[in-house]
Protein backbone atom coordinates (compact mmCIF):
# COMPACT_ATOMS: atom_id res chain seq x y z
CA UNK A 1 0.00 0.00 0.00
CA UNK A 2 2.80 2.66 1.07
CA UNK A 3 4.67 1.72 -2.69
CA UNK A 4 1.33 3.25 -4.36
CA UNK A 5 0.68 5.99 -2.50
CA UNK A 6 4.74 6.64 -3.07
CA UNK A 7 4.17 6.19 -6.88
CA UNK A 8 0.98 8.65 -6.41
CA UNK A 9 2.92 11.11 -4.72
CA UNK A 10 5.86 11.27 -7.18
CA UNK A 11 3.21 11.37 -10.05
CA UNK A 12 1.68 14.64 -8.32
CA UNK A 13 4.96 15.68 -7.62
CA UNK A 14 5.76 15.68 -11.64
CA UNK A 15 2.94 17.13 -12.65
CA UNK A 16 3.42 20.18 -10.36
CA UNK A 17 -0.03 19.80 -8.07
CA UNK A 18 -2.09 17.29 -6.35
CA UNK A 19 -4.16 14.74 -8.14
CA UNK A 20 -7.90 15.64 -8.89
CA UNK A 21 -10.48 12.82 -10.76
CA UNK A 22 -11.79 13.84 -14.02
CA UNK A 23 -15.32 13.72 -14.67
CA UNK A 24 -16.19 11.44 -17.68
CA UNK A 25 -19.79 11.78 -17.29
CA UNK A 26 -19.43 15.15 -19.32
CA UNK A 27 -17.97 13.85 -22.28
CA UNK A 28 -18.86 14.77 -25.68
CA UNK A 29 -21.89 13.29 -27.41
CA UNK A 30 -21.23 10.58 -29.65
CA UNK A 31 -21.51 11.69 -33.64
CA UNK A 32 -24.70 11.37 -35.33
CA UNK A 33 -24.64 8.75 -37.67
CA UNK A 34 -24.72 9.32 -41.08
CA UNK A 35 -28.14 10.19 -43.00
CA UNK A 36 -29.91 7.00 -44.51
CA UNK A 37 -29.61 7.67 -48.21
CA UNK A 38 -33.18 7.69 -50.02
CA UNK A 39 -33.80 3.53 -51.28
CA UNK A 40 -32.82 3.30 -55.19
CA UNK A 41 -35.55 3.30 -57.63
CA UNK A 42 -36.51 -0.38 -58.90
CA UNK A 43 -38.51 -1.36 -61.53
CA UNK A 44 -41.30 -3.71 -60.20
CA UNK A 45 -42.96 -3.49 -64.10
CA UNK A 46 -43.12 -2.63 -67.45
CA UNK A 47 -45.16 -2.83 -70.49
CA UNK A 48 -46.02 -1.07 -73.86
CA UNK A 49 -49.28 -0.76 -74.28
CA UNK A 50 -52.16 1.33 -76.16
CA UNK A 51 -53.56 2.95 -73.59
CA UNK A 52 -53.94 3.64 -69.50
CA UNK A 53 -57.12 3.57 -67.98
CA UNK A 54 -57.47 4.12 -64.24
CA UNK A 55 -53.84 3.92 -63.54
CA UNK A 56 -53.55 0.18 -65.48
CA UNK A 57 -51.95 -0.14 -68.97
CA UNK A 58 -54.81 -1.16 -71.76
CA UNK A 59 -53.66 -3.57 -74.47
CA UNK A 60 -50.05 -4.18 -73.81
CA UNK A 61 -47.46 -5.98 -76.39
CA UNK A 62 -44.61 -6.62 -77.76
CA UNK A 63 -45.85 -5.88 -81.59
CA UNK A 64 -48.06 -3.07 -82.80
CA UNK A 65 -49.52 -1.98 -86.15
CA UNK A 66 -48.26 1.31 -88.00
CA UNK A 67 -51.59 2.86 -87.67
CA UNK A 68 -51.12 2.87 -83.96
CA UNK A 69 -50.65 6.63 -83.57
CA UNK A 70 -49.20 6.57 -79.79
CA UNK A 71 -48.00 4.54 -77.45
CA UNK A 72 -47.33 4.24 -73.69
CA UNK A 73 -44.69 3.37 -71.13
CA UNK A 74 -46.20 2.03 -68.03
CA UNK A 75 -44.40 1.26 -65.28
CA UNK A 76 -44.55 0.28 -61.71
CA UNK A 77 -41.80 1.36 -59.26
CA UNK A 78 -40.69 0.27 -55.83
CA UNK A 79 -38.50 2.60 -53.30
CA UNK A 80 -37.50 5.90 -54.62
CA UNK A 81 -39.97 7.86 -53.42
CA UNK A 82 -38.78 11.36 -54.12
CA UNK A 83 -36.78 10.68 -56.74
CA UNK A 84 -37.12 10.63 -60.99
CA UNK A 85 -36.66 8.04 -63.48
CA UNK A 86 -36.82 8.61 -67.46
CA UNK A 87 -38.21 6.75 -69.79
CA UNK A 88 -36.17 6.98 -72.66
CA UNK A 89 -37.58 5.67 -76.21
CA UNK A 90 -35.38 4.99 -79.14
CA UNK A 91 -36.48 4.03 -82.77
CA UNK A 92 -33.92 1.23 -83.56
CA UNK A 93 -30.72 2.73 -82.20
CA UNK A 94 -31.75 6.32 -82.19
CA UNK A 95 -32.99 8.15 -78.77
CA UNK A 96 -36.39 9.66 -80.19
CA UNK A 97 -37.54 10.86 -76.78
CA UNK A 98 -36.77 12.03 -72.73
CA UNK A 99 -39.47 12.14 -70.13
CA UNK A 100 -38.45 12.90 -66.44
CA UNK A 101 -41.06 11.62 -64.24
CA UNK A 102 -41.23 11.89 -60.61
CA UNK A 103 -41.74 9.10 -58.29
CA UNK A 104 -44.18 10.12 -55.62
CA UNK A 105 -44.21 6.88 -52.80
CA UNK A 106 -43.54 3.11 -53.24
CA UNK A 107 -45.06 1.58 -55.26
CA UNK A 108 -45.69 4.30 -57.43
CA UNK A 109 -47.02 3.87 -60.80
CA UNK A 110 -46.43 6.25 -63.91
CA UNK A 111 -45.70 6.37 -67.34
CA UNK A 112 -45.30 8.30 -70.68
CA UNK A 113 -46.73 8.91 -74.20
CA UNK A 114 -45.03 8.48 -77.41
CA UNK A 115 -46.10 9.21 -81.00
CA UNK A 116 -45.06 7.36 -83.18
CA UNK A 117 -44.94 8.50 -86.94
CA UNK A 118 -46.33 5.63 -89.07
CA UNK A 119 -43.30 5.19 -91.38
CA UNK A 120 -41.14 5.14 -88.32
CA UNK A 121 -41.35 0.95 -88.57
CA UNK A 122 -39.06 -1.51 -87.07
CA UNK A 123 -37.66 -2.44 -83.67
CA UNK A 124 -37.93 0.16 -80.83
CA UNK A 125 -37.62 -0.19 -76.93
CA UNK A 126 -37.74 2.12 -74.29
CA UNK A 127 -34.96 1.96 -71.25
CA UNK A 128 -36.47 3.16 -67.41
CA UNK A 129 -33.00 4.98 -66.32
CA UNK A 130 -32.51 6.06 -62.42
CA UNK A 131 -31.42 10.21 -62.35
CA UNK A 132 -27.55 8.71 -62.70
CA UNK A 133 -28.44 7.43 -65.92
CA UNK A 134 -28.75 3.64 -64.89
CA UNK A 135 -30.77 1.65 -67.05
CA UNK A 136 -33.18 -0.06 -64.68
CA UNK A 137 -35.23 -2.21 -67.36
CA UNK A 138 -35.51 -2.25 -71.05
CA UNK A 139 -38.48 -2.94 -72.81
CA UNK A 140 -38.31 -3.94 -76.77
CA UNK A 141 -41.19 -3.90 -79.28
CA UNK A 142 -41.75 -3.43 -82.72
CA UNK A 143 -43.91 -1.41 -85.00
CA UNK A 144 -45.24 -2.10 -88.12
CA UNK A 145 -44.06 -5.85 -88.68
Amino acid sequence: MNRILGTLLLIAAAGGGPLTAQDTSKAAPAPAPPPTPAPTAAVAGAVVARNIVDRAPQDSGTAFPDSIGALYLWTKVTGGAGQTIHHVWFHGDTQVGDVELQVGGSPWRTWSKKTIPADWKGAWHVEVRDVAGTVLKRVDFTVGQ
